[in-house]
């Protein structure tokens, strides 16, 4: 009898909203070690996902993140694939006033 060899476990996806003056969700939770999809959205506006520690700490397989950030316009929608370390890391957007505005978000990998 034959038998078939396991596949590589697909990554798990979650959305991230971006939207005019925030994101959603907030907090995002995540797990340690667990690869992840993490498709970003742009709902509204152009707006960026700061998050400097959170990349730099994590293993990214697929996609990038220039200088700890994710550049979108609107509508557009970007998707990076990672494995998260554990902790809390700070996120923002870095336009023109749009943090002191509420966008601002949390990322927690436990």
């Amino acid at each position: 009898m034959a038998f078939a060899a396991p596949t590589a476990a697909q990554a798990a996806a979650q959305t991230i909203e971006l939207f005019n003056f925030g994101f959603s969700p907030k907090p995002i939770h995540l797990r340690a070690g667990q690869p992840v999809t993490l498709n970003f959205v742009d709902r509204q506006g152009s707006h960026d996902f700061v998050a400097k520690s959170f990349f730099a700490s994590s293993t990214i397989t697929a996609g990038s993140a220039p200088d700890g950030k994710i550049d979108l316009d609107a509508g557009e929608t970007k998707s990076i694939t990672l494995i998260p370390r554990a902790g809390t890391y700070d996120a923002h957007c870095s336009h023109f006033l749009h943090a002191s505005m509420g966008m601002i978000d949390q990322i927690v990998v436990d």
